[in-house]
């Protein structure tokens, strides 16, 4: 039910034109007020950065177990995950893969990624002209995540096309969505077949230690297979799309190509600014617990509240000249990775591969041409399908 009093916008969030250029309808819903209707989803939107960050901030009254995605279906089928879960359960998933995730196993895993990044790069610059999708954004992690949460070969194949779908499936239930029903389903039974015999899971591994974690009676046996689902879809697609982006900025932008390879210690921050202005993830879905407000707009309990991190983070309330690309730019406080409770769990992960590979890229590589490209359009993640490349 529509809330007194704030504006109303009949437009489809999820069409292909929108999601191809979302940046000026984004720009539309800011402009319109900091809570707005949008009547084909039937739910408030929050497109500003205060209110979004007020929203992931307040995890007690806008909750995640409820479903962040934009169809029943998919909550259903998510339900007990790390992403769509509250306290208390939500730091009982948490620590169970805690220690593979912490900043301690990233640094130990460090020179074994920036290796293999050195080596991608070295290939990638002896053929000169590449896909940077198919020759790097995917390359990259589909092989580290694959590694970290112990899957074995047979499945991996089938890594990239259950991400993809996972995606759709969480967006409502158009067209994209119906279409990846099939696909989704066949990654729930790749995870019926790993739950059948958790030692297909390499010892040691993240996919391992949710067993351990059950054995010990950390989580109950029952939320392995969700969970491991959520971070063989989670950890992928959204890490293909910033390493895709921030090659394609940094080729478009020579001055700031020319301000990285100067000091490659701003990687780091350029990395941020890439999540900032181009950011993966471009929308998920809260619920209210309890009658609440949000600026000003009162909002019954149980109300939907669509939260678009993408706009968040080119608003112009909070960063100055939002649609330009500075890698110098101070981005750390950008909500791409979501923010409070439910910040991405999996971040330092991404962070560790998309700077090792930028790292190599800025030793190695004294200019980034890019040519042609073409957008993959999903529900939920914006990224590219194809980008010419070529390493000078």
């Amino acid at each position: 039910m529509k809330p007194l009093g704030i504006p109303s916008l009949d437009i489809d969030l999820f069409s292909e034109s929108v999601l191809k250029d979302p940046y000026p309808t984004y720009r539309m819903l800011r402009d319109a007020g900091p809570v707005v209707w949008i009547e084909q989803l039937q739910m408030v939107c929050c497109a500003r950065y205060a209110e979004v960050r007020q929203v992931l901030d307040d995890h007690g009254t806008f909750i995640s177990s409820q479903g962040v995605g934009f169809n029943d279906f998919l909550n259903n089928a998510f339900a007990g995950t790390i992403i769509q879960s509250d306290q208390p359960d939500h730091t009982a998933l948490r620590a169970a893969v805690g220690e593979k995730l912490t900043p301690q196993a990233m640094r130990d895993l460090q020179g074994h990624v920036q290796s293999q990044a050195n080596s991608l790069i070295t290939s990638l610059k002896m053929r000169r002209t590449f896909d940077g999708m198919r020759d790097l954004a995917r390359v990259f992690p589909l092989t580290i995540v694959a590694e970290l949460i112990g899957i074995p070969q047979d499945g991996r194949d089938r890594l990239l096309d259950w991400g993809h779908a996972s995606f759709n499936v969480m967006g409502p239930a158009n067209e994209r969505y119906q279409r990846s029903l099939p696909v989704f389903g066949e990654c729930f039974e790749y995870i019926e077949w790993l739950d059948k015999d958790p030692s297909r899971l390499r010892e040691g591994s993240l996919g391992a230690a949710l067993y351990d974690a059950a054995e010990r009676g950390v989580i109950r046996r029952d939320q392995c297979p969700r969970l491991l689902a959520a971070y063989l879809v989670a950890g992928i697609d959204t890490t293909i799309s910033s390493i895709a982006s921030a090659v394609r900025l940094l080729g478009q932008n020579v001055d700031q190509w020319q301000a990285l390879r100067a000091e490659p210690v701003l990687v780091a921050r350029a990395y941020n600014e890439v999540l900032r202005i181009e950011s993966p993830v471009q929308a998920f879905k809260r619920v209210t617990s309890r009658d609440t407000e949000l600026s000003g707009v009162t909002l019954p309990a149980g109300s939907s509240v669509a939260v678009l991190y993408a706009s968040a983070n080119r608003d112009e309330r909070k960063f100055t000249n939002p649609d330009r690309f500075d890698i110098k730019r101070h981005s750390a406080e950008h909500v791409a990775f979501g923010h409070g409770l439910h910040v991405c769990a999996g971040q330092a992960l991404a962070r560790l591969e998309a700077t090792a590979l930028l790292t190599a890229i800025a030793t190695q590589v004294e200019r980034i041409e890019v040519g042609q490209h073409s957008m993959h359009i999903t529900n939920t993640v914006r990224s590219l399908d194809t980008l010419e490349v070529t390493f000078h």
